[in-house]
């Protein structure tokens, strides 16, 4: 064999290895973007991955029970925007997380970890009527949801909270702020300062209601205040079902946006009990019939492709510091937050 022919060989040998190994990362990149082919078979719905929190612990006569005590956090402010690992949003992953516990026929109660200050709306009450579905059996069986407040489950989180079948908090914890904000930032003056004017074309008076070159008609404050106030009358005419209160009591007490503590709201019995995280493991034992149960929780399985997209994303140059968004999130204009007053600019 020539000098020639042999190096058209190692030639060839080189770019074989080269395409089989471009075919193998090819497959293994369409199956981690989940575009391989697929049978007609439905596909199964996403699931989190469990892992232990607390070891089943035997009864007097020896016996492990399988039974299990799902543990599912609500963590930050509650928002559609914000992205979730299996759903398209926190707000997807929390009731994705909901649906699994109650369908899991292992699963004999759940424990709500609320440490949150609220958030939107919309998305708050998406939340709140899930929970309530497991509490209710909107999933097949009935299965006790026991709430447990960290530092924080105000407002918003306050509202999720009430869905549960049993309320607790620690003494220290911030609850309560039952209210409505909305706002918008009005830069009329700045603008003027500036030389600068807003050319508007709209198709009715309220169309560019909220916007911060002009101050706000009679009518528009009427209309927003109304909208906050409608708000309003649905968290608390469900704290007062939920926690079978007098509506109007609370409409001129404690439902004016204050913070109060675990302490002062387990007086107000806005909550069930005070205690430690155990001591709701132990209730949801005890509600749910699984006494020694395995306490679980929910994790986000590793997915190739979200490592591929990782890897993918070009490093930013530039360094940006703003602490004003790392202490207290931005609230968008022209949406209804529960949230406490202080997150207001």
């Amino acid at each position: 064999m020539t000098q020639k022919n042999s190096g058209c060989l190692w030639m060839l040998a080189g770019f074989g290895l080269c395409l089989g190994f471009l075919t193998v990362l090819a497959i293994v990149f369409i199956v981690a973007s989940g575009n391989s082919v697929r049978t007609v078979v439905m596909p199964r719905a996403p699931r989190f991955e469990e892992s232990v929190v607390v070891d089943a612990k035997p009864t007097k006569d020896g016996k492990v029970t399988d039974s299990k005590i799902a543990l599912i956090y609500l963590r930050g402010v509650i928002s559609s925007s914000e992205p979730g690992a299996l759903g398209e949003s926190m707000v997807d992953d929390l009731k994705i997380q909901l649906e699994q516990a109650a369908t899991d026929e292992k699963v004999k109660a759940v424990v709500l970890y609320v440490d949150s200050p609220g958030g939107e709306v919309t998305a708050s009450d998406s939340i709140y009527d899930a929970v309530r579905k497991v509490r209710e059996g909107g999933y097949g069986k009935k299965k006790p949801v026991v709430v447990y407040m960290g530092s924080l489950a105000a407002s918003g989180g306050y509202y999720i909270s009430c869905a549960g079948t049993w309320l607790m908090a620690n003494e220290t914890t911030l609850t309560g702020s039952i209210g409505v904000i909305m706002q918008s930032l009005n830069y009329k003056e700045l603008f003027g300062k500036l030389g600068l004017q807003t050319v508007t074309f709209k198709s009715g008076q309220f169309k560019d209601m909220l916007s911060g070159s002009r101050d706000l008609t009679q009518e528009e404050r009427d209309y927003i205040q109304k909208m906050v106030m409608d708000t309003y009358g649905k968290f608390v005419g469900i704290v007062a079902k939920e926690r079978k209160l007098n509506e109007d009591e609370l409409r001129h007490g404690l439902a004016d946006g204050r913070v109060i503590s675990g302490k002062d709201a387990l007086a107000a019995k806005l909550i069930n009990a005070t205690g430690e995280v155990e001591d709701a493991y132990a209730k949801a034992m005890e509600l749910g019939n699984a006494r020694g149960a395995t306490v679980i929780r929910y994790e986000s399985p590793f997915k190739l492709g979200k490592l591929f997209r990782l890897l993918g994303q070009s490093e930013k140059t530039s360094v940006e510091v703003n602490l004003a968004n790392t202490i207290r999130p931005k609230l968008e204009a022209g949406r209804l937050y529960f949230l406490p007053g202080s997150y207001a600019p």
